[in-house]
């Protein structure tokens, strides 16, 4: 307990925020660093997962290749990927730049599979009849997939690149063994100095970060549930009391009439 509020007390000392700190001070660069490097990883992630996502969701093809590529991708070790990734792109470019783009390379290959499945099986989660009403009507193929699909499979589509952003952000923490900034470069220092209040600092900057954008995933993932849609208990009891059988209970006139 001693340990945590001592974390926590390290976390708030005034010269831990001041600017021109001893490396890797201040906090609040670390942090922002941490955010441009999930930032820049989840939105070239989405780009590719999405529209892939999407297609496949629409027509239905590539399902079983998806499923077994997102899986594959999901046991790829990413501290080895990272490091190959680094030396490589550091061979071939110069300066920071190799190491930043080895390193976003490597986070957006674990952030696709989360964003791919939830666009894919967001649209497959659209009920048929919403389509076929839609085609009905003449909407086009790309209007039904903008105007139908994609409005209805949103939360769906938001909890992807929930689970995406999420895994980044904690990936993300081992940026630092490559060279570049991030909240784990905090961790990092307090292993070399053996400061066990800095390690736990930064282990609680994570995971606080890491709740604040679960927390706003959620609310856009909740604003953006249609108004129709019941989950939990509720739509389960809603469904046991829909699928119950009603009693008929016959009055006596009923009674008479059946006798005579």
């Amino acid at each position: 307990m001693n340990l945590f509020l001592d974390a926590i007390a390290w976390i708030f000392a005034p010269q831990n925020w001041q600017p021109g700190g001893v490396s890797p001070l201040p906090i609040q660069d670390r942090l922002l660093e941490h955010l441009l490097y999930t930032v820049v990883a989840v939105v070239i992630a989405a780009a590719i997962a999405l529209p892939l996502g999407f297609y496949i969701g629409h027509t239905g093809r590539g399902r079983q290749f998806v499923i077994g590529f997102t899986g594959a991708m999901r046991a790829l070790p990413t501290l080895g990927v990272l490091f190959f990734l680094t030396m490589v792109l550091g061979a071939l470019v110069k300066g920071n730049s190799g190491i930043f783009w080895g390193t976003t390379i490597a986070l957006v290959l674990l952030a696709i599979p989360s964003i791919l499945a939830g666009a894919y099986a967001g649209l497959e989660s659209v009920s048929r009849p919403a389509i076929d009403a839609a085609r009905s009507i003449g909407m086009t193929e790309m209007q039904i997939l903008t105007r139908v699909e994609i409005p209805l499979a949103l939360p769906l589509i938001i909890g992807g690149l929930r689970a995406g952003t999420l895994q980044v952000i904690a990936t993300a923490v081992i940026a630092s063994y490559a060279g570049l900034g991030g909240l784990g470069r905090i961790i990092s220092s307090g292993i070399g100095l053996n400061d066990y209040d800095r390690i736990l600092g930064g282990a609680i900057l994570v995971t606080a970060f890491a709740l604040v954008v679960d927390a706003l995933f959620a609310i856009v993932q909740r604003l953006t549930r249609g108004p129709g849609a019941v989950s939990g208990r509720r739509g389960n009891r809603f469904r046991r009391r829909a699928s119950r059988p009603e009693t008929v209970v016959e009055t006596p006139t009923q009674e008479r009439n059946v006798t005579a």
